[in-house]
């Protein structure tokens, strides 16, 4: 009897031990943006990080010190310590803007460190470059850790469990289907992040070829790599007015809103997957078709189809990866090219990248089942598979798919009605939902590129800050905290 209780019992020490050891990380990471405090001479900013990284040295030592005699977690469990992580990591990583002034409020210092670890992109911020340099690096360094993941993140560079971290990458991979490069879940962590920070150097290195001095560099490669889009200038990637700044910056999105395990292919030269694969081709399609549609449609307002092109496919590539960089003030633009954009938020990336959006693997999974209940009406004996990539979607797939979309929708119309209180008008509302609901991070109208997030009241701004959680952890993992049940049964 004591044994089946256990069985049916969340293994709370083995989750508190985890927690502990991740938090431990964040102290260390927390010494970086203090280093580049201590080199452009901000004193107060740099005691502001030292303080939550002691705090959090201490959380290690007493909760993580010891390993509990049971290690054994499954899925309930991995959730719970994703979920749990990641809001973790952003209250005491907001901690070093309240202290050091450069965020006052802590709602909104929460608010800026959750929108940059689930590398949306959002801000509070009314005059951006005000911010000391140390607090503009560790804003854009969240985004470039919770790109991959900060779970995948420390697996990569620790042996935090390596009994148990299948179910934590589970929880955390975004996608209706978890890719596992190899058979060791550490090692797949381990490759993912060595291409991730190998496309990341090369990044700095063009653009530092293009005029960017170091440290914006790393700020533009940082909100590049992990789709995130915080810049350290106002006018964000528009204050270069550089082409091939652009250019460059526009590659990279698109490459990182593509499938990871692609780029473990190409390593391998096999090229056949990369060529076959259907999300890919969809993925690539949709930007080349929407910028189409732009460029011929805001043609009028540039005078010059070359420039309406290079600022239509920067906008598109920073849309659909959900990166949210600006190089022009969409609110301006025709309906119609809002109206794509709009589309195009909700889409989002590929699975396993590190662009949001409800992804086009699952959109391409609903118009297929659209199509088979189609043919089902017209040839009722015929037999109907959904295939993707060549592969037969079981029925598992797609129902979770279709659940996922249900409380999709569930949580944006529940968000939508409690940030209407503000009384905002209807495209600012709307889209504010949909861009932190789909980790874009600027919206349309008040929240446009030219705007930001501060005029909401708090409710709105902690409304915001649990779409953004829940669209980076694929919405269940972070439902979960919030479910009585979960505490009690495995399942």
């Amino acid at each position: 009897m004591h044994k089946e209780h256990e069985r049916t019992i969340m293994n709370s020490k083995m989750v508190c031990y985890i927690l502990a050891k991740m938090l431990g990380v964040e102290a260390v990471l927390l010494i970086l943006p203090a280093l580049v405090g201590l080199l452009y001479g901000e004193e107060r900013e740099f005691a502001a990080f030292l303080i939550p990284a002691a705090v959090l040295v201490v959380i290690c030592a007493a909760a993580g010190r010891k390993k509990p005699g049971n290690t054994t977690i499954y899925g309930k469990e991995g959730m719970v310590i994703v979920a749990s992580a990641w809001l973790l990591w952003s209250l005491f990583g907001a901690l070093p803007f309240t202290i050091s002034g450069s965020i006052p409020n802590y709602i909104d210092a929460f608010f800026e460190t959750v929108s940059g670890f689930t590398t949306t992109g959002s801000s509070i911020l009314r005059d951006v470059e005000a911010l000391p340099q140390c607090m503009l690096f560790w804003r854009s360094f969240t985004h470039w850790i919770g790109g991959m993941g900060v779970l995948v993140f420390v697996m990569a560079l620790t042996t935090l469990d390596k009994k148990n971290s299948m179910y934590l990458m589970r929880a955390e991979v975004p996608g209706p289907e978890k890719d596992k490069l190899v058979p060791k879940t550490m090692s797949t962590a381990r490759i993912l992040y060595g291409m991730y920070f190998g496309m990341t150097v090369l990044e700095v290195i063009l653009l530092i070829f293009g005029g960017m001095n170091l440290f914006d560099s790393l700020i533009h490669a940082f909100g590049t790599a992990g789709t995130g889009g915080f810049s350290n200038y106002a006018a964000s990637v528009g204050h270069f007015d550089s082409a091939y700044i652009d250019g460059v910056i526009t590659v990279f999105m698109i490459l990182f809103g593509i499938n990871f395990t692609l780029y473990f292919f190409l390593l391998l030269r096999d090229f056949k997957p990369v060529w076959k694969n259907e999300e890919l081709r969809v993925y690539l399609l949709i930007i080349a078709v929407i910028t189409a549609l732009i460029t011929f449609n805001i043609n009028g307002q540039y005078h010059n189809p070359m420039k309406a092109f290079r600022y239509a496919v920067f906008q598109v590539a920073s849309i659909i990866t959900t990166t949210g960089y600006a190089t022009a003030d969409y609110n301006v633009w025709p309906m119609l090219s809002q109206c794509l954009l709009v589309l195009i938020m909700i889409i989002g990336a590929c699975a396993s990248s590190t662009g949001g959006g409800i992804k086009v693997s699952r959109a391409m999974i609903v118009i297929k089942s659209i199509r088979r209940e189609i043919r089902q009406l017209v040839h009722p004996q015929s037999v109907n598979i959904i295939r993707i990539n060549g592969k037969k979607m079981s029925p598992e797939i797609l129902k979770n798919v279709y659940i996922f979309l249900m409380a999709y929708a569930g949580i944006a119309t529940a968000s939508i009605l409690i940030v209407a209180v503000d009384n905002m008008d209807f495209a600012t509302t709307f889209s504010s939902v949909m861009a932190t609901l789909n980790n874009i991070g600027p919206g349309l109208a008040q929240v446009g590129p030219a705007g930001n997030f501060a005029e909401f009241s708090p409710l709105s701004k902690l409304v915001f800050c649990f779409d953004m959680l829940a669209g980076r952890l694929e919405i269940f993992p972070f439902l979960m905290l919030f479910t009585s049940f979960v505490w009690r049964k495995r399942f």
